[in-house]
């Protein structure tokens, strides 16, 4: 049964200088056509019965750039299908300054409990360095009117290793992000992404990222004021205190199904995971078309699965549930990779406990490395399991 959803909004006033996510400045005629092509996929997939969900998710872009009227009629979408009086989590992101009072409402009318707010950083001039729109001033706002109309589930963004800055100002923006003792914050190291203005700079040698020794103690730094302040690291980037984990993110790295509505979307449906045509027209002509406007699908399986399970798994604190493996998989995690896991215990990027397998601290920072180690090469899989 799938019980979560991803529903994209692709839309900005601005485009961020570091952003790669399928987005499009901002038309109200434009907005229009993509709602009603949007409406027409969820209908495929959904058609008019009420489904029961557990978390819907609605990202971007930006979903508040949208005026009153098409928000509504989102939400209208949305509650059309999908059993909303029963979600345990339903999150929009926003971006401080375009979250005014009336959508505040809005939002709460509709039964949205949960609000991410794309921060960044505390700092003005990083902020405009970023091509972002919003000051910090715009963020305390922006907070006081959610708490104001009962929307205090919300969780911020903020980004390091970015051009310019320091461990002194990153600081700043930690302790200034904590003064609002929120329930939750996920943070994010810059990655310079092809077709962004960041990427540009960077190939013509104009961008300069701190040194990766700066930006590991960045991480460290983050990872003790969280500590301090009550914030538990729970998966690698995610911050929260307990019990306002994000309920859609953990539906990711527990490997577990979603349907993906929008523009560029991806969803992981039994068997296959598809990604969305990007481009405006052809999303909106084949949404209209035929409800499916799907550019790829990846077929999933057993195999794949496996190794999702590992990477996506080992991304949470807690790890990769041993038990949990074996009833999916009808295998152990140590038949298919003890030798791997030895190894990392060795280099203390790995821990093992009766029930778990995990990253140490140290083995975040080497994160990427980890997860490769739990690819297998198919001859390898199939000796496993022949």
């Amino acid at each position: 049964m799938i019980t979560s959803a991803y529903i994209h909004i692709p839309f900005c006033e601005k485009i961020c200088h570091y952003c790669d996510f399928t987005k499009f400045f901002y038309q109200e005629k434009m907005a229009d056509e993509y709602l009603a092509a949007l409406a027409n996929e969820i209908n495929f997939y959904l058609s008019d019965k009420k489904h029961t969900m557990r978390t819907i998710f609605v990202g971007g872009g930006t979903p508040t750039a949208l005026n009153l009227a098409q928000l509504e009629y989102l939400l209208q979408t949305i509650d059309k299908h999908m059993d909303v009086p029963n979600v345990e989590e339903y999150t929009f992101e926003a971006n401080p300054g375009d979250l005014n009072e009336d959508k505040i409402k809005l939002l709460r009318m509709y039964g949205v409990n949960r609000i991410s707010m794309g921060v960044q950083s505390f700092d003005n001039q990083l902020l405009e360095d970023l091509g972002r729109l919003h000051r910090v001033k715009d963020v305390e706002e922006n907070i006081n009117h959610l708490i104001k109309h009962g929307l205090t589930n919300i969780s911020i963004d903020l980004m390091y290793g970015l051009p310019n800055q320091t461990i002194e100002i990153f600081n700043d923006s930690i302790e200034k992000a904590l003064s609002f003792d929120l329930p939750h914050y996920s943070t994010y190291s810059l990655q310079i992404e092809p077709k962004t203005v960041f990427y540009q700079r960077h190939q013509k040698g104009k961008l300069h990222k701190p040194p990766e020794e700066v930006e590991a103690s960045m991480f460290e730094l983050l990872i003790e004021k969280m500590k301090q302040h009550g914030k538990f690291q729970y998966e690698v980037s995610n911050f929260a205190e307990p019990g306002y984990e994000s309920k859609h993110n953990l539906t990711y790295w527990d490997n577990n199904y979603y349907y993906g509505f929008g523009a560029g979307a991806s969803g992981y449906l039994p068997g296959k995971r598809h990604i969305n045509l990007r481009p405006f027209p052809a999303y909106v002509k084949e949404a209209n078309a035929s409800g499916q406007p799907i550019l790829h699908i990846d077929e999933v399986g057993k195999k794949e699965q496996i190794e999702e399970e590992m990477f996506l798994g080992l991304r949470k604190r807690t790890g990769v549930n041993k038990n949990a493996f074996k009833q999916k998989y009808n295998v152990t995690i140590d038949q298919i990779y003890q030798e791997q896991i030895h190894d990392l215990i060795a280099r203390n990027w790995l821990e093992e406990t009766s029930d778990y397998v995990r990253m140490t601290e140290k083995g975040q920072l080497f994160g990427n490395e980890v997860f490769q180690r739990f690819l297998l090469d198919d001859q390898e899989f199939n000796d496993l399991f022949k």
